[in-house]
């Protein structure tokens, strides 16, 4: 499985993750049923998840208005992203 992931491009050339590093590996810990394996290696899966549920959902469903649930999912995806991230740069290592 980990020859099929791509490669980060802004780690490959700049040296340092990104905000989405580690996304790959955590959809591929969910389909393995690691659950919080790909917690650990992505916090902000889940959000992403429902985030793309709900995209979805505002596709097939016609009938109502997800885009204030989309807007706020996505905020808090946006600050676990960057919360995470942070943690990861800064503090653990």
């Amino acid at each position: 499985m980990e020859k099929l992931m791509l490669p980060c491009l802004n780690k490959s050339i700049f040296g340092i993750d990104c905000f989405g590093c580690g996304t790959q590996r955590a959809v591929a810990l969910i389909g393995q049923g690691e659950f919080v394996r790909a917690f650990y290696m992505f916090p902000a899966i889940y959000t992403l998840v429902l985030f793309f549920g709900l995209v979805f959902l505002n596709f097939i469903d016609l009938s109502r208005n997800y885009h204030k649930a989309i807007i706020i999912v996505a905020l808090i995806n946006a600050i676990i992203m960057v919360g995470s991230y942070v943690l990861k740069m800064f503090i653990l290592i």
